[in-house]
């Protein structure tokens, strides 16, 4: 009876731990900044199915509820063909046709990793007053890292995104945060001129 609460306490403690990490990295490198135009970069999970898969579904979802109403949205999927034949940005931006977004779309096709991701959706966000970077709430804080690093003068244009929601994912938030506090070991160097 005793190790049952044992157990009990410790797996409450890492599902708690886990929503706590998440929720503070989707708070973190973000500003406040304001405008009248903003662009939802939706970043992609490895797809190897002809059909968008649960992890891209819910990064849609959450970057459909980052959109801004009376803004002038426009939504970047980020992804290239890395673990099937259609490209995570193509598959991501079907599914959120079909789940009711009309506005503009823009695609990254090639990019086979985060750091591309962002390398390659800076020409496509250059022109947004508040920029949002859409995953789960690590990967996104790591996106917004790099695009510091590339871009500073886009930086101070981020905003947060809708990607962190209490009880969501719960059980997967442990596992996002220690797969996001592994790859900060191997985050780049700030790029020299």
């Amino acid at each position: 009876m005793r190790t049952s609460r044992i157990l009990l306490a410790a797996g409450a403690a890492v599902l708690v731990w886990g929503e706590w990490v998440n929720w503070r990295s989707s708070r973190r490198l973000v500003g406040s900044a304001i405008g009248t135009s903003e662009v939802v970069v939706v970043l992609g999970f490895r797809n190897s199915a002809p059909t968008v898969n649960a992890m891209n579904r819910w990064r849609v979802r959450a970057g459909l509820r980052s959109c801004t109403p009376r803004l002038d949205t426009r939504m970047v999927f980020c992804g290239g063909a890395v673990g099937g034949v259609r490209s995570e940005a193509e598959l991501m931006a079907a599914y959120a046709r079909e789940h009711g977004w009309s506005g503009p779309v823009a695609l990254d096709t090639t990019s086979r990793s985060t750091w591309e991701n962002i390398e390659n959706a800076i020409a496509l966000i250059g022109d947004a007053d508040r920029i949002k970077i859409v995953s789960n709430p690590l990967h996104a804080e790591q996106a917004r890292h790099y695009l510091a690093v590339m871009r500073p003068d886009l930086a101070v244009r981020l905003v947060r995104g809708a990607e962190y929601r209490f009880g969501e994912w719960t059980v997967v938030k442990p596992l996002f945060a220690v797969v996001g506090y592994a790859k900060r070991g191997r985050r780049p160097v700030p790029l020299t001129r």
